[in-house]
């Protein structure tokens, strides 16, 4: 696993558990399946983008992209959460 699937991983798990959201929960409300959601939050190198986006949208996260910024950065709060 890379270092940025890694990062997007722990985000992703970290704002569901923040949410109180099960897999199984959080697969429904993105109408995906809960092996997708798994998979992310195992950090798999391939996505399907748009079931990606659809996920950080339902956690309240987001994608970014940046002109001239290498690589992928994932921000967190003081806290250590993903940035709102």
């Amino acid at each position: 696993m890379s270092d940025r699937a890694s990062s997007l991983a722990e985000a992703v798990r970290a704002r569901r558990a923040r949410l109180g959201l099960r897999q199984e929960e959080l697969a429904e409300l993105v109408c995906c399946s809960t092996r997708f959601v798994h998979t992310v939050e195992a950090g798999k190198g391939t996505l399907r983008l748009d079931k990606l986006i659809d996920l950080l949208a339902a956690l309240g996260l987001g994608l970014v992209v940046r002109k001239g910024a290498p690589g992928v950065a994932v921000e967190a709060d003081e806290c250590g959460e993903p940035a709102p």
